[in-house]
């Protein structure tokens, strides 16, 4: 279904044929971007014209329905209904017509990144709505692929956690009547629901540190998500401030618990060797307190490791693992929370950042 476009279709339909005579309805159809082009024009500007035309100044709405008479645009009257979804009975989820929210993830295939988009989708079905699951897989080209697709199905809101988002690209899709919230990104100038990332990092070294270890590295991977350098950072900091070194920092090619396992013999390489370890997420923990299980190193004894995250596997991993907590269900949930109340309350919506904090998970492996 995303990859489906009925004037793609036709195009392809058409292509090598001579043009049947007939209805309009029989031809190729024009698209909605050939129209934003020929007026000079966003797509949101002529999604507003032909849905809210109230809100376009007279000489836009006379341009655009100028490009769409020249070019002979139909509005895909079935297409649209789809991408609204149908009308609900009276009363069934209030007065709110149901709509349909993007959410932009960094890779679906992370348990941190799924259990966001879970939280989300929870919220807006509780309201009657629903979500788009999108990847952009780390991809800044791909990010914004999925932000037009939303834009071409006027999608009512986008919740995203960014990777190459630009503050053109809120604007425009603001200027297309969508509502757009950051998840675990600071967002001064709109909405974001995110995670306080340096406390969450403190906590973890504070422990480490409270248990004896003085020795403390840090493990993380490439690309290393702001969060991640925020608990880096918070961590280094609460060392710094306790009297010892700058902890030391493994940078692997992934957050994956190979690289996990890697980390672990450069942390036995290393000289003097530490005897704590906090990773930035638990699957680098998981891969690395296995490896370190099968080279016959004490987790804790030996060496004490602590994750970040909580996923469902902490608890059993080899030597189940003490992490940071940090609430992503809530996290996927206010964020869409957010995006609901700017659609809902229209310009008299107040921008808000929601702030989480996570929590200590003790398990065995420190």
């Amino acid at each position: 279904m995303t990859g489906y476009s009925p004037a793609r279709y036709a195009q392809r339909h058409y292509q090598g044929q001579r043009p049947r005579s007939g209805t309009r309805s029989e031809l190729p159809q024009t698209s909605i971007r050939e129209v934003a082009r020929r007026a000079g024009v966003s797509v949101g500007t002529v999604s507003n014209v032909l849905n809210r035309p109230d809100l376009v100044a007279e000489a836009t709405r006379d341009r655009v329905r100028a490009a769409i008479e020249e070019l002979g645009f139909v509005r895909n009257e079935s297409a649209r209904r789809l991408r609204r979804g149908p009308e609900r009975t009276a009363g069934e989820f209030g007065d709110e017509p149901r709509r349909a929210f993007g959410v932009v993830v960094e890779d679906l295939a992370s348990p941190y990144a799924t259990d966001v988009a879970r939280g989300a989708e929870a919220a807006l079905n509780a309201s009657g709505h629903d979500a788009l699951w999108l990847s952009s897989d780390y991809s800044a080209a791909k990010e914004q692929r999925s932000l037009e697709l939303l834009e071409d199905q006027r999608a009512a809101g986008v919740l995203i956690i960014p990777v190459g988002l630009s503050a053109r690209d809120v604007s425009r899709l603001r200027a297309a009547g969508m509502s757009v919230v950051l998840i675990d990104r600071d967002a001064s100038g709109g909405c974001s629901a995110q995670v306080d990332h340096v406390a969450g990092g403190e906590i973890a070294a504070a422990y480490l540190l409270g248990i004896g270890r003085e020795r403390i590295a840090f493990v993380t991977g490439v690309p290393e998500p702001e969060p991640c350098v925020e608990r880096r950072e918070g961590a280094a900091r609460t060392i710094v401030e306790a009297g010892f070194g700058k902890p030391v920092t493994l940078v692997q090619d992934a957050m994956s618990p190979t690289e996990g396992q890697a980390a672990a013999h450069q942390i036995l390489e290393s000289s003097p060797r530490p005897d704590g370890v906090f990773c930035a997420n638990d699957l680098l923990a998981i891969g690395l307190i296995n490896e370190l299980t099968r080279l016959g190193v004490s987790v804790p004894g030996d060496i004490a490791v602590i994750g970040y995250d909580d996923i469902e596997l902490a608890a059993s991993a080899a030597v189940p693992l003490t992490t940071i907590r940090q609430p992503r269900r809530e996290l996927g949930w206010e964020a869409a929370e957010l995006a609901m109340a700017e659609i809902g309350e229209g310009k008299s919506h107040q921008h808000r950042q929601v702030v989480l904090r996570p929590d200590l998970v003790i398990r065995e492996s420190a």
